[in-house]
Protein backbone atom coordinates (compact mmCIF):
# COMPACT_ATOMS: atom_id res chain seq x y z
CA UNK A 1 0.00 0.00 0.00
CA UNK A 2 1.44 3.36 -1.05
CA UNK A 3 2.14 5.86 1.72
CA UNK A 4 0.94 9.43 1.65
CA UNK A 5 3.18 11.87 -0.27
CA UNK A 6 2.45 15.59 0.04
CA UNK A 7 1.90 17.61 -3.09
CA UNK A 8 3.84 20.48 -1.49
CA UNK A 9 7.10 18.89 -2.62
CA UNK A 10 5.99 18.78 -6.25
CA UNK A 11 7.80 21.94 -7.29
CA UNK A 12 10.25 22.45 -10.17
CA UNK A 13 13.95 21.89 -9.63
CA UNK A 14 16.25 24.85 -9.03
CA UNK A 15 18.04 24.29 -12.34
CA UNK A 16 21.22 26.18 -11.42
CA UNK A 17 21.89 23.54 -8.77
CA UNK A 18 21.66 20.85 -11.46
CA UNK A 19 24.13 22.79 -13.62
CA UNK A 20 26.50 23.09 -10.64
CA UNK A 21 26.29 19.33 -10.09
CA UNK A 22 27.11 18.58 -13.74
CA UNK A 23 29.96 21.12 -13.70
CA UNK A 24 31.34 19.45 -10.57
CA UNK A 25 31.14 16.03 -12.23
CA UNK A 26 33.14 17.29 -15.21
CA UNK A 27 35.73 18.87 -12.92
CA UNK A 28 36.11 15.59 -11.04
CA UNK A 29 36.80 13.97 -14.41
CA UNK A 30 39.56 16.48 -15.10
CA UNK A 31 37.77 19.14 -17.14
CA UNK A 32 38.71 22.82 -16.86
CA UNK A 33 35.38 24.41 -15.93
CA UNK A 34 34.68 28.13 -15.60
CA UNK A 35 31.81 28.78 -13.21
CA UNK A 36 29.54 31.46 -14.64
CA UNK A 37 26.43 29.64 -13.45
CA UNK A 38 26.48 30.10 -9.71
CA UNK A 39 25.37 33.31 -8.00
CA UNK A 40 27.93 33.52 -5.25
CA UNK A 41 31.10 35.58 -4.75
CA UNK A 42 34.30 33.71 -5.54
CA UNK A 43 36.06 35.48 -2.68
CA UNK A 44 35.88 34.26 0.93
CA UNK A 45 34.27 36.18 3.76
CA UNK A 46 36.15 39.36 4.72
CA UNK A 47 39.17 38.98 7.01
CA UNK A 48 37.40 40.74 9.87
CA UNK A 49 34.53 38.26 9.66
CA UNK A 50 36.89 35.29 9.82
CA UNK A 51 38.71 36.79 12.79
CA UNK A 52 35.43 37.40 14.61
CA UNK A 53 34.38 33.80 14.00
CA UNK A 54 37.65 32.46 15.40
CA UNK A 55 37.30 34.64 18.47
CA UNK A 56 33.72 33.51 19.02
CA UNK A 57 34.79 29.86 18.84
CA UNK A 58 37.37 30.52 21.53
CA UNK A 59 35.25 32.73 23.78
CA UNK A 60 31.62 31.65 23.43
CA UNK A 61 29.83 28.34 23.87
CA UNK A 62 27.84 28.97 20.65
CA UNK A 63 24.45 28.14 22.09
CA UNK A 64 20.99 29.22 21.01
CA UNK A 65 20.20 32.91 20.67
CA UNK A 66 16.86 34.70 20.59
CA UNK A 67 14.75 33.66 17.61
CA UNK A 68 15.16 37.16 16.21
CA UNK A 69 18.94 37.06 16.66
CA UNK A 70 21.63 38.58 18.85
CA UNK A 71 20.67 42.11 19.97
CA UNK A 72 24.12 43.58 19.12
CA UNK A 73 23.81 42.25 15.55
CA UNK A 74 20.32 43.70 15.20
CA UNK A 75 21.73 47.05 16.33
CA UNK A 76 24.49 46.86 13.72
CA UNK A 77 21.94 46.08 11.00
CA UNK A 78 19.77 49.02 12.07
CA UNK A 79 22.85 51.22 11.91
CA UNK A 80 23.51 49.97 8.39
CA UNK A 81 20.14 51.37 7.25
CA UNK A 82 20.98 54.76 8.74
CA UNK A 83 24.42 54.75 7.13
CA UNK A 84 23.34 53.61 3.64
CA UNK A 85 19.81 54.91 3.25
CA UNK A 86 19.30 57.56 5.93
CA UNK A 87 16.49 55.43 7.41
CA UNK A 88 16.16 55.25 11.19
CA UNK A 89 15.03 51.84 12.46
CA UNK A 90 14.37 50.50 15.93
CA UNK A 91 16.56 47.36 16.23
CA UNK A 92 13.48 45.53 17.55
CA UNK A 93 12.15 45.60 13.97
CA UNK A 94 15.13 43.58 12.73
CA UNK A 95 14.79 39.78 12.61
CA UNK A 96 17.96 37.83 11.86
CA UNK A 97 17.22 34.71 9.80
CA UNK A 98 18.79 31.53 8.46
CA UNK A 99 19.77 33.11 5.17
CA UNK A 100 17.34 35.05 3.03
CA UNK A 101 15.70 31.68 2.24
CA UNK A 102 14.56 31.38 5.86
CA UNK A 103 13.33 34.96 5.69
CA UNK A 104 11.20 34.28 2.61
CA UNK A 105 9.62 31.26 4.26
CA UNK A 106 8.73 33.18 7.43
CA UNK A 107 7.55 36.24 5.52
CA UNK A 108 5.31 34.31 3.14
CA UNK A 109 3.77 32.26 5.95
CA UNK A 110 3.12 35.33 8.10
CA UNK A 111 1.73 37.51 5.31
CA UNK A 112 -0.24 35.16 3.04
CA UNK A 113 -2.87 32.44 3.35
CA UNK A 114 -3.56 29.42 1.15
CA UNK A 115 -5.24 30.64 -2.03
CA UNK A 116 -3.80 34.16 -1.89
CA UNK A 117 -2.23 35.59 -5.05
CA UNK A 118 1.21 37.20 -5.11
CA UNK A 119 2.66 38.98 -8.15
CA UNK A 120 6.30 39.06 -9.23
CA UNK A 121 8.31 39.87 -12.33
CA UNK A 122 9.19 37.17 -14.84
CA UNK A 123 12.08 36.62 -15.43
CA UNK A 124 12.75 36.43 -11.72
CA UNK A 125 14.27 34.35 -8.93
CA UNK A 126 12.62 30.90 -9.12
CA UNK A 127 12.49 30.27 -5.37
CA UNK A 128 9.84 32.99 -4.95
CA UNK A 129 7.27 31.12 -6.98
CA UNK A 130 8.39 27.67 -5.81
CA UNK A 131 8.19 28.51 -2.09
CA UNK A 132 4.82 30.20 -2.57
CA UNK A 133 3.49 27.22 -4.53
CA UNK A 134 4.63 24.82 -1.81
CA UNK A 135 2.70 26.94 0.71
CA UNK A 136 -0.49 26.92 -1.37
CA UNK A 137 -0.13 30.55 -2.51
CA UNK A 138 -0.60 31.34 -6.20
CA UNK A 139 2.35 33.06 -7.94
CA UNK A 140 1.14 35.59 -10.52
CA UNK A 141 3.90 36.12 -13.08
CA UNK A 142 4.19 39.55 -14.71
CA UNK A 143 5.81 38.96 -18.10
CA UNK A 144 8.15 41.94 -18.15
CA UNK A 145 10.04 43.15 -21.21
CA UNK A 146 13.08 45.29 -21.83
CA UNK A 147 10.80 48.34 -22.05
CA UNK A 148 9.87 47.70 -18.39
CA UNK A 149 13.53 47.06 -17.55
CA UNK A 150 12.28 43.62 -16.48
CA UNK A 151 10.69 45.17 -13.37
CA UNK A 152 7.05 45.36 -12.22
CA UNK A 153 5.20 48.58 -12.97
CA UNK A 154 1.83 49.92 -11.80
CA UNK A 155 0.57 49.49 -15.39
CA UNK A 156 1.50 45.80 -15.44
CA UNK A 157 -0.19 45.33 -12.08
CA UNK A 158 -3.34 47.08 -13.31
CA UNK A 159 -3.50 44.61 -16.19
CA UNK A 160 -3.67 41.59 -13.86
CA UNK A 161 -7.09 39.95 -13.75
CA UNK A 162 -8.45 39.44 -10.25
CA UNK A 163 -7.28 40.66 -6.86
CA UNK A 164 -3.69 40.60 -5.68
CA UNK A 165 -2.64 40.05 -2.07
CA UNK A 166 1.08 40.63 -2.46
CA UNK A 167 3.88 41.87 -4.68
CA UNK A 168 7.52 40.77 -4.60
CA UNK A 169 10.10 43.16 -6.02
CA UNK A 170 13.85 42.64 -6.37
CA UNK A 171 16.28 45.45 -7.02
CA UNK A 172 18.94 44.70 -8.15
CA UNK A 173 17.21 41.77 -9.80
CA UNK A 174 18.26 38.19 -10.29
CA UNK A 175 18.67 37.26 -13.17
CA UNK A 176 18.59 40.54 -15.12
CA UNK A 177 20.55 42.86 -12.83
CA UNK A 178 18.10 45.70 -13.44
CA UNK A 179 17.23 48.16 -10.68
CA UNK A 180 14.41 50.39 -9.52
CA UNK A 181 15.26 54.05 -9.10
CA UNK A 182 13.83 56.23 -6.35
CA UNK A 183 10.82 57.31 -8.43
CA UNK A 184 10.03 53.79 -9.66
CA UNK A 185 10.32 52.36 -6.14
CA UNK A 186 8.12 55.10 -4.72
CA UNK A 187 5.50 54.51 -7.43
CA UNK A 188 5.31 50.79 -6.59
CA UNK A 189 5.15 51.32 -2.82
CA UNK A 190 2.42 53.94 -3.28
CA UNK A 191 0.47 51.61 -5.57
CA UNK A 192 0.65 48.79 -3.03
CA UNK A 193 -0.49 51.02 -0.16
CA UNK A 194 -3.46 52.32 -2.16
CA UNK A 195 -4.52 48.83 -3.28
CA UNK A 196 -3.94 47.08 0.05
CA UNK A 197 -1.21 44.86 -1.42
CA UNK A 198 1.49 43.49 0.89
CA UNK A 199 4.92 44.49 -0.47
CA UNK A 200 7.96 42.21 -0.09
CA UNK A 201 11.24 43.79 -1.21
CA UNK A 202 14.21 41.49 -1.89
CA UNK A 203 17.31 43.65 -1.43
CA UNK A 204 20.00 40.98 -1.12
CA UNK A 205 22.09 42.47 -3.94
CA UNK A 206 21.99 46.01 -2.56
CA UNK A 207 25.45 47.53 -2.57
CA UNK A 208 26.48 45.71 -5.75
CA UNK A 209 25.61 48.44 -8.22
CA UNK A 210 27.29 50.21 -11.11
CA UNK A 211 26.54 53.90 -11.37
CA UNK A 212 23.00 53.70 -9.95
CA UNK A 213 22.41 53.79 -6.19
CA UNK A 214 20.66 50.82 -4.61
CA UNK A 215 17.34 52.01 -3.19
CA UNK A 216 15.53 50.42 -0.25
CA UNK A 217 11.75 50.13 -0.17
CA UNK A 218 11.94 51.52 3.37
CA UNK A 219 12.80 54.92 1.94
CA UNK A 220 9.23 55.24 0.66
CA UNK A 221 7.30 52.66 2.73
CA UNK A 222 8.12 52.18 6.40
CA UNK A 223 5.97 49.04 6.61
CA UNK A 224 7.31 47.06 3.64
CA UNK A 225 8.73 43.61 4.36
CA UNK A 226 12.40 44.04 3.46
CA UNK A 227 14.66 41.01 3.12
CA UNK A 228 18.43 41.07 2.90
CA UNK A 229 21.34 38.72 3.36
CA UNK A 230 25.02 38.47 4.21
CA UNK A 231 25.52 36.18 1.21
CA UNK A 232 26.10 38.55 -1.71
CA UNK A 233 27.64 41.95 -0.87
CA UNK A 234 29.16 40.58 2.35
CA UNK A 235 30.49 37.37 0.67
CA UNK A 236 29.09 34.99 3.31
CA UNK A 237 26.98 32.55 1.26
CA UNK A 238 27.68 29.36 3.23
CA UNK A 239 27.28 31.06 6.59
CA UNK A 240 23.51 31.05 5.98
CA UNK A 241 22.75 34.39 7.57
CA UNK A 242 20.12 36.90 6.50
CA UNK A 243 17.70 39.38 7.99
CA UNK A 244 14.29 40.99 7.64
CA UNK A 245 12.91 44.37 8.50
CA UNK A 246 9.57 43.42 10.01
CA UNK A 247 6.31 45.42 9.71
CA UNK A 248 4.63 46.18 13.04
CA UNK A 249 1.54 44.10 12.30
CA UNK A 250 3.56 40.96 11.52
CA UNK A 251 6.19 41.16 14.25
CA UNK A 252 4.60 38.72 16.69
CA UNK A 253 3.61 36.09 14.13
CA UNK A 254 7.03 36.21 12.47
CA UNK A 255 8.79 35.76 15.79
CA UNK A 256 6.62 32.76 16.70
CA UNK A 257 7.16 31.16 13.31
CA UNK A 258 10.92 31.64 13.65
CA UNK A 259 10.90 30.12 17.12
CA UNK A 260 9.11 26.99 15.93
CA UNK A 261 10.85 26.54 12.58
CA UNK A 262 14.44 27.47 13.35
CA UNK A 263 14.78 28.16 17.13
CA UNK A 264 17.47 30.68 16.22
CA UNK A 265 19.75 31.63 13.32
CA UNK A 266 23.28 30.12 13.27
CA UNK A 267 25.02 31.60 16.29
CA UNK A 268 28.61 31.49 15.03
CA UNK A 269 27.51 33.23 11.83
CA UNK A 270 25.84 35.96 13.88
CA UNK A 271 29.03 36.74 15.81
CA UNK A 272 30.94 36.80 12.56
CA UNK A 273 28.32 38.90 10.79
CA UNK A 274 28.67 41.74 13.28
CA UNK A 275 32.19 42.32 11.97
CA UNK A 276 31.04 42.46 8.34
CA UNK A 277 29.92 46.07 8.73
CA UNK A 278 33.51 47.05 9.58
CA UNK A 279 34.90 45.60 6.33
CA UNK A 280 33.55 48.10 3.83
CA UNK A 281 36.92 48.81 2.19
CA UNK A 282 37.48 45.12 1.40
CA UNK A 283 33.89 44.68 0.24
CA UNK A 284 33.98 47.72 -2.04
CA UNK A 285 37.12 46.27 -3.63
CA UNK A 286 35.02 43.22 -4.52
CA UNK A 287 32.40 45.46 -6.12
CA UNK A 288 35.15 47.13 -8.15
CA UNK A 289 36.19 43.69 -9.40
CA UNK A 290 32.59 42.87 -10.33
CA UNK A 291 32.48 46.13 -12.28
CA UNK A 292 35.60 45.12 -14.19
CA UNK A 293 34.14 41.65 -14.88
CA UNK A 294 30.92 43.25 -16.06
CA UNK A 295 32.78 45.42 -18.54
CA UNK A 296 34.65 42.39 -19.89
CA UNK A 297 31.41 40.51 -20.61
CA UNK A 298 29.45 43.51 -21.87
CA UNK A 299 32.25 44.16 -24.36
CA UNK A 300 33.09 40.58 -25.32
CA UNK A 301 29.74 38.76 -25.37
CA UNK A 302 28.42 40.89 -28.26
CA UNK A 303 31.65 40.13 -30.12
CA UNK A 304 30.84 36.44 -29.62
CA UNK A 305 27.37 36.92 -31.09
CA UNK A 306 25.42 37.43 -27.85
CA UNK A 307 24.39 41.03 -28.38
CA UNK A 308 20.89 41.17 -26.90
CA UNK A 309 21.64 41.69 -23.21
CA UNK A 310 19.53 43.01 -20.33
CA UNK A 311 20.79 46.21 -18.68
CA UNK A 312 23.14 45.01 -15.94
CA UNK A 313 22.71 47.87 -13.45
CA UNK A 314 23.58 45.81 -10.37
CA UNK A 315 24.08 42.34 -8.87
CA UNK A 316 26.58 40.18 -10.79
CA UNK A 317 24.52 38.78 -13.65
CA UNK A 318 24.09 39.28 -17.38
CA UNK A 319 20.87 37.94 -18.89
CA UNK A 320 21.28 37.14 -22.56
CA UNK A 321 18.71 36.54 -25.28
CA UNK A 322 19.98 33.56 -27.33
CA UNK A 323 16.91 33.13 -29.56
CA UNK A 324 19.01 33.68 -32.72
CA UNK A 325 21.11 30.67 -31.74
CA UNK A 326 18.71 28.23 -30.11
CA UNK A 327 15.16 27.60 -29.00
CA UNK A 328 16.32 25.29 -26.19
CA UNK A 329 18.45 27.11 -23.63
CA UNK A 330 18.81 24.00 -21.46
CA UNK A 331 20.34 22.01 -24.31
CA UNK A 332 22.41 25.04 -25.36
CA UNK A 333 23.88 25.39 -21.85
CA UNK A 334 24.58 21.66 -21.66
CA UNK A 335 26.44 21.69 -24.99
CA UNK A 336 28.30 24.86 -24.03
CA UNK A 337 29.44 23.30 -20.75
CA UNK A 338 30.57 20.04 -22.37
CA UNK A 339 32.24 21.62 -25.40
CA UNK A 340 33.79 24.76 -23.87
CA UNK A 341 33.85 24.20 -20.11
CA UNK A 342 31.82 27.40 -19.57
CA UNK A 343 28.93 26.83 -17.16
CA UNK A 344 25.88 29.10 -17.37
CA UNK A 345 22.26 28.81 -16.26
CA UNK A 346 19.41 28.31 -18.76
CA UNK A 347 16.67 30.91 -18.62
CA UNK A 348 14.03 28.28 -17.87
CA UNK A 349 15.02 28.68 -14.23
CA UNK A 350 13.85 32.29 -14.26
CA UNK A 351 11.08 32.43 -16.85
CA UNK A 352 9.05 29.23 -17.37
CA UNK A 353 7.22 30.62 -20.42
CA UNK A 354 10.05 32.31 -22.33
CA UNK A 355 13.28 31.12 -20.73
CA UNK A 356 13.94 28.57 -23.47
CA UNK A 357 15.50 31.41 -25.44
CA UNK A 358 17.66 33.04 -22.77
CA UNK A 359 20.46 32.27 -20.32
CA UNK A 360 22.21 33.87 -17.36
CA UNK A 361 25.91 34.46 -16.88
CA UNK A 362 27.28 35.22 -13.40
CA UNK A 363 30.35 37.45 -13.28
CA UNK A 364 31.04 36.94 -9.57
CA UNK A 365 34.27 35.04 -10.32
CA UNK A 366 37.75 36.28 -11.13
CA UNK A 367 38.49 38.68 -13.97
CA UNK A 368 40.85 36.19 -15.70
CA UNK A 369 38.00 33.66 -15.68
CA UNK A 370 35.71 36.18 -17.40
CA UNK A 371 38.33 36.92 -20.06
CA UNK A 372 38.92 33.20 -20.68
CA UNK A 373 35.19 32.43 -20.77
CA UNK A 374 34.61 35.14 -23.38
CA UNK A 375 37.49 33.83 -25.46
CA UNK A 376 36.16 30.27 -25.40
CA UNK A 377 32.64 31.38 -26.30
CA UNK A 378 33.82 33.47 -29.24
CA UNK A 379 35.68 30.54 -30.71
CA UNK A 380 32.82 28.09 -30.04
CA UNK A 381 30.07 30.24 -31.47
CA UNK A 382 32.10 31.00 -34.61
CA UNK A 383 32.44 27.26 -35.17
Amino acid sequence: MALKVSRRGDVPAFIVMDVMEEAGRLMDAGADVLHLEVGQPSTPAPKGVLEAARKALDDDRIGYTLAAGLPPLRERIAGHYKHWYGVSLDPSRIMVTTGSSGAFQIAFLAAFDVGDRVAMASPGYPAYRNILSALGVEPVLLETEREHRYQPTPELLDAVEGELDGLIIASPSNPTGTMLGEEEMAALTRYCREKGIRLVSDEIYNGIDFGIRSVSALESDDQAIVINSFSKYFCMTGWRLGWMVVPDDLALSMERLAQNFFISPPTLSQFAGMAAFDCEEELQANVARYAQNREVLLNELPAAGLDNLAPADGAFYIYADVSRLTNDSADFCKRMLNETGVAATPGMDFDPARGHRSLRFSFAGSTPDMVEAASRLKGWLKR
